[in-house]
């Protein structure tokens, strides 16, 4: 079994990494190849291509100026210590033992408007670059176009290696249009997790994301190897629908919240 998460726009380079083991990201060099393209952009550029304030531009300008390689621990950290966001709150990584942290290297691959598709150990740099930001560049009109099939066959090498066929979708629909559906080696399920309010089960974004990191902890935790094991998540009262799920689409309902 294959997780798929997306990355955050809020990032940690500050908190100490709990483990020293590295890998450097399979994509770096189309990676780098981005990154001296992102070079180019002022950071008025940047506000106008990301809807970000000046100050959020500029710092990532300078963080394109900054890109170089080789990664190491002094320049860059590790892709599943680095992200901060509501999927990682869930997460929760820094409380990951050893032992999940090995498995999630093998199981869990985090997309990126940048690096493609980074395995929890790979160094990165710090950046911002959604991959729904339509940057023109020598690919193509936008990163779907620069990415192309090089996410979807990097998945398929991830499948490959583990003898498995089933890809778990926690990503966003930003990120995971960078997957192409009908070419993955495999079946794809996507959770769903709806919670009560007013009297109706509905996606609340912030849940929905906070619970997407929830079940990935849940799987690398409890070394879930099939969809039935899946459908066992039971994690911050949510439970399992049989009614409103179908075959591809698991959906997980929660009571209102106090």
């Amino acid at each position: 079994m294959l997780v798929v998460v997306s990355p955050a726009k809020n990032l940690d380079f500050d908190t100490q990494v709990p483990v020293s083991e590295y890998t450097q990201p399979s994509l770096l060099g189309d990676a780098d190849t981005l990154a001296q393209e992102c070079k180019a952009l002022t950071p008025a550029d940047l506000s106008s291509l990301m809807k970000i304030s000046d100050k959020l531009a500029t710092l990532n300008a300078n963080r394109f100026a900054e890109f170089s390689t080789p990664f190491t621990p002094d320049n860059a950290r590790q892709a599943l210590f680095a992200f901060n966001g509501d999927v990682y709150t869930g997460l929760d990584a820094q409380s990951l033992s050893e032992d999940d942290i090995a498995y999630a290297q093998q199981h869990l691959r985090i997309l990126s408007g940048l690096y493609g598709v980074l395995r929890p150990l790979d160094l990165m740099q710090a950046y911002r670059l959604e991959m729904g930001t339509k940057l023109a560049n020598s690919r193509g009109k936008n990163l779907y176009e620069y990415w192309g099939d090089t996410v979807t066959t990097e998945i398929n090498k991830a499948l490959a290696a583990q003898g498995d066929n089933v890809l778990v979708n926690l990503a966003s629909n930003e990120y995971f249009k960078s997957v192409k559906p009908k070419q993955v080696d495999g079946m794809i399920i996507t959770p769903v997790f709806k919670d009560k309010k007013n009297g109706q089960y509905k996606i609340i974004s912030f849940f929905a994301k906070k619970a997407r990191g929830l079940m990935a902890r849940y799987i690398l935790q409890n070394k879930v190897e099939d969809v039935a094991g899946l459908k066992a998540f039971d994690t911050a009262g949510y439970y399992f629908s049989e009614e409103q799920s179908t075959e591809t689409e698991l959906v997980f309902l929660r009571e209102e919240q106090a």
